[in-house]
């Protein structure tokens, strides 16, 4: 994904995403483990069948992404980060009903499009020019509060990358 980054560099942002097809698939697969909604609700129309369980007509319908997004018909790792799932390839084969960290259909998010696009821009431009580690005995869990955040924030080490050069050690190394 660095090498993506570097070599892409920083175009114009309108060409940009369509040549950062492995740092999307990594944003992508981000959202797919670590979605940010927690639950979406929807009102059954009519009486129904889901899953071998009758639906009736108003019934409250209950979508975990979290849930979703780790089941079995993403593979037999489906918990393991693989931003091969969305590569070329791979992504064509992806239910659009099984990924849904944006909600879907009429009262899906309406910036998600532009989410996405400027989550792969930020993160191509942070890859370039930084190192990231999360700081050493800090332990990320997830929580859902309204939307899905990591418990205790996510402090981190950040190390300013010199073009040409490794990045550079401790004496540069800020807290976030």
């Amino acid at each position: 994904m660095r090498a993506e980054a570097v070599q892409v560099g920083a175009e114009t942002p309108a060409l940009l995403f369509d040549r950062l097809s492995k740092t999307r698939a990594v944003v992508e697969e981000a959202l797919r483990l670590y979605p940010p909604l927690a639950a979406i609700g929807r009102m059954a129309r009519s009486r129904d069948e889901l899953a071998g369980m009758r639906v009736e007509a108003g019934a409250i319908v209950v979508i975990a992404p979290y849930v979703l997004h780790r089941h079995k018909m993403w593979g037999p790792r489906a918990d393991e980060f693989d931003p091969a799932r969305f590569l070329s390839g791979s992504r064509e084969y992806i239910d659009r009903y099984t990924y849904l960290p944006f909600g879907a259909g009429a009262r899906g998010c309406i910036g998600s499009i532009f989410a996405l696009q400027e989550a792969t821009l930020a993160v191509a431009a942070i890859t370039r020019n930084f190192e990231l580690e999360v700081k050493p005995r800090h332990i990320v869990w997830p929580v859902h509060r309204i939307t899905l955040r990591p418990r205790g924030g996510l402090p981190m080490l950040v190390r300013r990358r010199t073009p040409g050069r490794p990045p550079v050690e401790s004496n540069d190394v800020v807290s976030v």
